[in-house]
């Protein structure tokens, strides 16, 4: 089991976001559609920077091989935050044989993520 964590100040990340580069280059279209629906973008558009943070913390190979857009976060019906992956950071993801579970969270200046990667055990196997 790996864990990684990070914390990101949604200020800075409202400031970020006022230029259009930095949004494509860093969250996905799926994140930007989500955040964009919210009353204040910034705490969600934080929370996934975070959440980008903590996967690379978590692999242990911080941003090298792939795009901080390649991670991104998604929400089941239920509001669970998930994390999928496309391009480069697949192929770690596959390659890795590990499986990530995200937490979100914020506060009004700061928001959080902790990504735990672990391996799915199989049938018959002890955890």
């Amino acid at each position: 089991m790996r864990v990684g964590i990070d914390i990101a100040e949604i200020e800075r990340i409202k400031k970020s976001a006022e230029n259009g580069s930095f949004l494509n280059r860093v969250f996905s279209p799926q994140e930007r559609e989500y955040a964009f629906k919210k009353k204040n973008a910034a705490e969600s558009l934080a929370a996934f920077f975070a959440a980008k943070e903590a996967f690379a913390k978590a692999v242990g190979s911080g941003f090298r091989g792939f795009s901080p857009c390649e991670v991104y976060v998604v929400h089941d019906e239920e509001g669970k935050p998930l994390l999928r992956f496309s391009g480069k950071a697949a192929e770690i993801v596959r390659e890795s044989g590990l499986s990530f579970d995200v937490s979100l969270t914020h506060t009004d200046t700061a928001a959080a993520a902790v990504v735990i990667a672990f391996k799915e055990s199989t049938e018959g196997e002890e955890k």
